[in-house]
């Protein structure tokens, strides 16, 4: 009995009953071809020289981080949270923020910021504002969860890439409408388009 049992522990030692079935989150190399480039273009663009009399081009800056081990999705409200608002405003309200992407959104200003006093001749470091900020799908990476009865289940590791680009001066009073109506625009609008309706099959 013993001479079978070594017998079995010798085949099993020899077979390695290490599983080669990957049920945890795989390590990647990130390649540098997989990241978005183009929205740091912006940071290389030159602009004419301006006019006199012609109103000022306020300094901006453009950063991002890439591969965040968050959800797009979820950082996408973040993202929009924080939008319109005066960087010592958006930096105060993410400190309030429960989430885990809020401090990698919080990092993600802070660097922008010191890349605009340092490399863009930013005067003053609170004189900015956030004028785009969003959230995009990074690298997604499939893995292999077992189920009951021997099945087998897909599993996702989602990474996402957050842009933020600040801009000089201060912020619009309506970020999302910049040429509001008063509420005689508003009315003749909407009696223009009441007007317009049509009953389909009439003459």
């Amino acid at each position: 009995m013993n001479n079978i049992f070594k017998n079995l522990l010798s085949i099993g030692y020899s077979c390695n009953l290490k599983s080669n079935l990957h049920t945890s989150q795989l390590r990647f190399a990130w390649s540098k071809d997989n990241l978005p480039k183009r929205f740091l273009e912006y940071n290389k663009k030159i602009y004419p020289p301006q006019e006199i009399g012609e109103e000022p081009r306020p300094a901006f800056v453009c950063h991002q981080k890439t591969n965040i081990k968050y959800s797009p999705e979820k950082l996408w409200y973040i993202a929009v949270f924080i939008r319109g608002m005066t960087i010592d405003e958006a930096l105060k309200q993410l400190s309030f923020v429960n989430k885990k992407g809020a401090g990698f959104v919080r990092d993600t200003i802070l660097e922008a910021q010191n890349l605009a006093i340092t490399e863009h001749n930013v005067e003053f470091k609170s004189n900015l504002w956030i004028a785009e900020s969003f959230s995009g799908k990074g690298t997604v990476i499939k893995g292999v969860r077992r189920h009951a009865r021997g099945r087998m289940g897909e599993v996702r590791y989602q990474y996402s890439h957050y842009f933020v680009r600040l801009e000089e001066g201060k912020p619009p009073k309506d970020y999302y409408n910049l040429n509001p109506l008063t509420p005689q625009q508003q009315l003749d609008k909407w009696l223009e388009n009441m007007r317009e309706r049509k009953i389909i099959n009439s003459y």
